[in-house]
């Protein structure tokens, strides 16, 4: 038996079998993947040394399984295997929008766990939700595997669509506002490296500068505005453009998505 079986290596996919691998302590050639994808299944394989065989044998042989496909993809995934799971296997859904009792429909012997990663967990750096079908003696045990790829957020499966449009999108949000802040930079006269460098540090910074402070984003940011200084006015020209309520907007809308997807 291999500890771990993944369905799925595209990017969220790997994110889990990196963190496993580098932080979790679980050797590749414990783990067996697949994908429909075979020129990327021979990367991944040749990459991390990690086994690599068709879904049946991906579901016979595991005793964790991650399902890691599209959400469109999960019938086709399931249903030519719905019969071969077992009563002591964990089945860990990583499909936004799909929920558990959509996942019963093609197999209920298995635990079934949903979780909502997202990609900062191939560096161990990730927020991870995570629901339960049911209680299980199990739990610690897959808590303390989900820790190994960042912080872990036990939530009712209903806010799992809400941690979706937050972190599980979030970092496309991130990144794009870091190039933002670069072009700006670039607009103003530095390079794009340099000013990329930099509007990465500051929110890297900014980041850490939040989490360990344990303060009030309002009260660090007031930190920052002098009066009739420089910041208040950036600050002004933000909420001109309506910077909060577009942010706002992208969370909810892609909270509204993650809803549609089930």
């Amino acid at each position: 038996m291999f500890k771990v079986g993944i369905i799925g290596v595209g990017n969220m996919g790997e994110a889990i079998l990196k963190g496993l691998i580098e932080k979790a302590g679980i050797n590749g050639p414990e783990i067996v993947i697949t994908d429909i994808n075979q020129d990327r299944v021979k990367d991944i394989i040749e990459k991390y040394n990690v086994a690599g065989t068709d879904i049946r044998k991906v579901v016979n042989l595991s005793e964790i399984i991650f399902l890691a496909v599209k959400p469109k993809d999960i019938e086709s995934a399931l249903e030519p295997v719905k019969d071969l799971f077992k009563e002591n296997q964990i089945l860990i859904s990583v499909l936004a929008g799909i929920k558990i009792e959509k996942i019963k429909k093609f197999t209920e012997k298995p635990l079934i766990i949903r979780i909502m990663p997202n990609t900062p967990a191939l560096i161990g750096e990730g927020v991870i939700g995570v629901s339960f079908e049911k209680n299980t003696e199990k739990k610690d045990f897959i808590l303390s595997l989900l820790k190994t790829l960042g912080e872990v957020y036990e939530v009712k499966e209903e806010l799992l669509d809400v941690i979706t449009g937050l972190s599980g999108s979030g970092p496309a949000y991130v990144f794009n506002f870091i190039d933002a802040l670069a072009q700006g930079g670039v607009k103003m006269g530095l390079s794009y490296d340099m000013a990329l460098k930099i509007a990465t540090q500051t929110v890297l910074g900014s980041a850490k500068l939040l989490k360990e402070s344990g303060q009030h984003p309002v009260v660090l940011r007031d930190m920052v505005t002098s009066p009739a200084g420089t910041t208040i006015y950036g600050l002004h020209e933000l909420e001109k453009k309506n910077f909060k309520d577009a942010v706002m907007s992208a969370v909810e809308a892609a909270t509204k998505r993650s809803k549609e997807l089930s």
